[in-house]
C-alpha cells in the first residue's frame, strides 16, 4: 500500500528513506524528533528492503552462476587450446619429422640359395673328385631293377680306353679322339641273356656329349666275359645302346648267351638292355647327388 509522502518544515518534499543509499532521512510522522516514528512505515520499507535484497540476491546469483559458467568454459577451451598448442609446438616441423622409409629398419632383399645342382659335380673333372672303380660304380654280387634280379658277372677297368671297344667297330677311335681317359664295364646276366656296361670318361661334359654324337651302329662296346658269364656277342647280332650324362658316355651291348642273334622281336634282350643302361645313368647321378650333398652339407 503507498502511503502519501510528507513535507519538512521547509516546505519542500523530503527525500524518501532509502536503505541503500547514504544519508537519506528515516520516514516520521512529524519534523521533529519528539514525534513518535511511523512504524507502518518502517515496516513497509524494511519489507521492501528485503524484497531488493532477496532479488540482488538472485540476480547476483545468476550473474556469478554465468560468470562461472563462462569461466569454465573458457577454461575448457583455454585448456584444449593449450593442449592442442602445446602438442603441435612439441612436434618438429613437418621436413624434420624423419620419413618412415628412414625409421624403419631395413634389410637387403636375400632369398634362400638355390639347391646344388648334381650334374654339376658330374660334368668336369675340377669338381667331380670322388673316389672311381667299377667296383664303386657297380658294387655288390647282383642288380634288382623293380622285380627282376640280375647276377653279376666279371668288372674291368682300364685307361687304355680303345682297348674295351669292340675291335671291328668305330668306337675306339671315337673314344680316343675326344680324349677319353678311362673305361670300366661290368657284365650282368638273366634268363640266357648277357649285358655288357661301358662307362667312359672325360674331363669336360661337352667331350662326352660329342662322343656320343658322333657314335654309329658300329660303335659298339665289347662285351666282357667271367665270374659265370661265358662269351657272348663276339660273332652274332647284338643290340647296342649309346647315351651320355655329365662328363661321363655309357654303352651296352646285350646279346643271347647261346650265340643266338638277336631280332626286332627279341623283345627279352631288349628289356634287359634298356634295364642296365638306365642303371648305368643312376649310378652317374647318384655320384652327382652324394657330392652335392656333400658339398652343401659344408
Amino acid at each position: 500500500m503507498m502511503r502519501p509522502m510528507s513535507f519538512g518544515q521547509q516546505g519542500g518534499p523530503q527525500s524518501q528513506w532509502d536503505p541503500w543509499k547514504p544519508n537519506s532521512q528515516q520516514p516520521w510522522n512529524g519534523a521533529d524528533d519528539g514525534r513518535t516514528p511511523d512504524w507502518a512505515a518502517l515496516a513497509e520499507a524494511s519489507e521492501t528492503r528485503n524484497k531488493r535484497r532477496k532479488l540482488l540476491f538472485i540476480v547476483g546469483g545468476a550473474l556469478a552462476t554465468a560468470a562461472i559458467g563462462t569461466a569454465v568454459a573458457m577454461a575448457v577451451v583455454s585448456a584444449n587450446g593449450g593442449d592442442e598448442a602445446s602438442t603441435t609446438s612439441s612436434l618438429p616441423a613437418t621436413a624434420d619429422i624423419p620419413s618412415q622409409s628412414a625409421t624403419d629398419p631395413s634389410f637387403a632383399p636375400t632369398s634362400a640359395p638355390p639347391p646344388l645342382d648334381p650334374k654339376d659335380f658330374v660334368s668336369s673333372k675340377n669338381k667331380d673328385t670322388a673316389p672311381l672303380s667299377a667296383e664303386i660304380l657297380f658294387p655288390g654280387t647282383q642288380l634288382t631293377m623293380g622285380e627282376t634280379v640280375y647276377k653279376k658277372g666279371a668288372t674291368a677297368d682300364t685307361k687304355k680306353c680303345a682297348s674295351a671297344a669292340n675291335a671291328n667297330g668305330t668306337l675306339g677311335k671315337i673314344l680316343t679322339a675326344n680324349g677319353c681317359t678311362r673305361v670300366m664295364r661290368v657284365s650282368y646276366m638273366k634268363d640266357g641273356v648277357a649285358v655288357t656296361v661301358g662307362v667312359a670318361v672325360f674331363d669336360t661334359e661337352a667331350q662326352a656329349k660329342k662322343a656320343k654324337g658322333q657314335a654309329d651302329n658300329k660303335s659298339v662296346i665289347a662285351s666282357l666275359s667271367g665270374d659265370g658269364v661265358k662269351a657272348f656277342c663276339n660273332a652274332a647280332v647284338c643290340r647296342t645302346t649309346t647315351n651320355s650324362y655329365g662328363r661321363y658316355a655309357y654303352f651296352t651291348t646285350a646279346g643271347f648267351l647261346n650265340g643266338k642273334n638277336v631280332t626286332e622281336k627279341s623283345t627279352k634282350v631288349e628289356s634287359i638292355g634298356n634295364d642296365l643302361a638306365e642303371f648305368a645313368f643312376r649310378q652317374i647321378r647318384r655320384r652327382g647327388q652324394a657330392q652335392a650333398s656333400a658339398a652343401a652339407a659344408g
